[in-house]
């Protein structure tokens, strides 16, 4: 079997990011729909109206000549769990080390977590990205940043705590200053090689590489082109199999691995004895769009893994389900019902003033009478001379009553699903006693302890390469 040769090693290894990225697609149209009821726009949905059209459900409803009223739920639902998250778990964060607490406070990890909290709930995911100061200026030794959802991807997994993960990487829009220094490790000929790729042809040369490479440059543009002017690159790590030696050194009694290469060399010193085996290793290559490796390397933390700290939700067979997806649908019926009671409101007959005509009096129009009859203290007279009807004034009653149960049983279903009862939003107890009220507020605990308790793993994690990090640099 022919042994493929490093680019073409480093093609496919490319084009393994590409395939991850695309098969997130789905995660990400999911993400989109739920942050648009999150934030509001809860009328977005696609629907066919009865001659086939598709049209958004807004403007199916405005053609009904009904209006699309928004009462959000879910938003007073997120900002609740986020708020009961500061105000019981940020607090805790006093306890940590000292290395520890010190980089959190320089990251401003209470204000990065509680946003990372709400994307947990958006869309399943919560990414981190815990790395080394890249910037001029900066001081603190560990930097960590929230990775969007729409810049990262990652290999299939089925591990809850992305233990089986081999390939994961970032998509990132830089200024050529920025990619730089990333890339260029201070090498000024290095970085005029990088500037030239990014300048010379660079359209024209991405164009040909992705029909190379097989890519979806409809479906898949976001992946290979940058916004805003600035420069694309493509950071992909991957976990790598080596051989190597395991060096026993009797003398000085320590254990050290070196690359296969070393063999001869470590064979021929009597204080040493050798071993042959396998070990894996995170290694990071950089690429441009074109497909130009930028840079490469092997993880230089002593952690020895990647620089991300993720968690998917609930990855059941690899799927990945937010909160928010639940109750929508609860949601979009809320909805609904005040957008209907809202209608019979409005169309309702409302001081409706029923005149007959053989009783306007000689020398009145009827826009006389429709003054007099709106002003207040008016006096309206008629003329029974034909018949002894008069005028009479209709007020239809637009009270639904089993409307609003309607309403009232979705937003208790609401409180159901989404765990977030009224106890937990602090709201005033009914006639209850305190103790009654207590148990309310921890079942109400209980009913969001998963989601809690799954974000303080992912808390755990990151903070374990926090600390090996500052360790290192202390």
């Amino acid at each position: 079997m022919r042994t493929p040769t490093t680019n073409e090693q480093h093609t496919r290894v490319l084009h393994a990011a590409y395939q991850a990225w695309m098969n997130a697609a789905g995660l990400r149209q999911a993400r989109l729909r739920n942050k648009r009821f999150t934030y509001g726009d809860q009328w977005g949905d696609l629907v066919k109206d009865y001659n086939g059209c598709v049209m958004t459900e807004g403007e199916h409803l405005a053609n009904q000549g009904c209006a699309s009223i928004t009462n959000n739920l879910i938003r007073q639902m997120v900002k609740t769990i986020v708020g009961r998250f500061r105000s019981q778990y940020i607090k805790q964060d006093d306890d940590k080390a000292s290395a520890l607490a010190q980089a959190s406070r320089d990251n401003e990890l209470d204000e990065l977590d509680s946003r990372a909290l709400e994307e947990f709930l958006i869309s399943g995911c919560c990414i981190q990205r815990v790395d080394t100061c890249h910037e001029p200026g900066d001081t603190e030794h560990v930097r960590v940043d929230n990775v969007n959802v729409n810049r990262l991807f990652v290999g299939t997994m089925n591990d809850t705590r992305a233990w089986d993960c081999e390939l994961i990487g970032q998509l990132h829009d830089l200024n050529i200053a920025q990619l730089l220094r990333r890339v260029a490790g201070g090498n000024q000929r290095k970085a005029a090689w990088v500037r030239r790729l990014y300048t010379d042809n660079a359209e024209s040369r991405l164009a040909d590489f992705t029909t190379r490479l097989g890519a979806d440059t409809q479906l898949g543009t976001d992946f290979w082109h940058a916004s805003d002017g600035k420069c694309r690159a493509i950071e992909v790590w991957t976990l790598e199999s080596r051989e190597v030696v395991v060096c026993h050194n009797r003398h000085e009694g320590t254990l050290t691995v070196e690359p296969c290469s070393a063999m001869h060399r470590l064979k021929s010193r009597p204080d040493i004895t050798t071993r042959w085996d396998i070990a894996t290793v995170w290694h990071c290559r950089w690429f441009s769009p074109m497909g130009d490796l930028l840079a490469e390397y092997d993880s230089p933390w002593p952690h020895g893994s990647h620089p991300f700290v993720i968690k998917l939700y609930p990855l059941t067979d690899g799927e990945v389900h937010a909160v928010v997806e639940d109750i929508i649908d609860t949601q979009k019926h809320v909805n609904r019902m005040i957008s209907l009671l809202d209608q019979v409101m409005r169309t309702s007959a409302k001081g409706v003033l029923l005149f007959p005509e053989t009783a306007l009096p000689e020398g009145w129009t009827w826009e006389d009478a429709r003054r007099c009859w709106s002003s207040a203290n008016g006096l309206l007279p008629y003329n029974p001379r034909f018949s002894d009807a008069k005028p009479e004034q209709i007020n239809a009653n637009a009270n639904n009553s089993s409307a609003y149960q309607m309403i009232e049983l979705q937003m208790k279903l609401f409180e159901e699903i989404s765990g977030v009862s009224g106890a937990l939003q602090g709201k005033n107890p009914t006639v209850v006693s305190a103790n009654v009220y207590q148990l309310q507020s921890e079942n109400a605990n209980i009913a969001l302890s998963d989601v809690y308790d799954t974000f303080q793993a992912f808390r755990r994690q990151r903070d374990r390469k926090m600390l090996a990090i500052s360790n290192t640099n202390l």
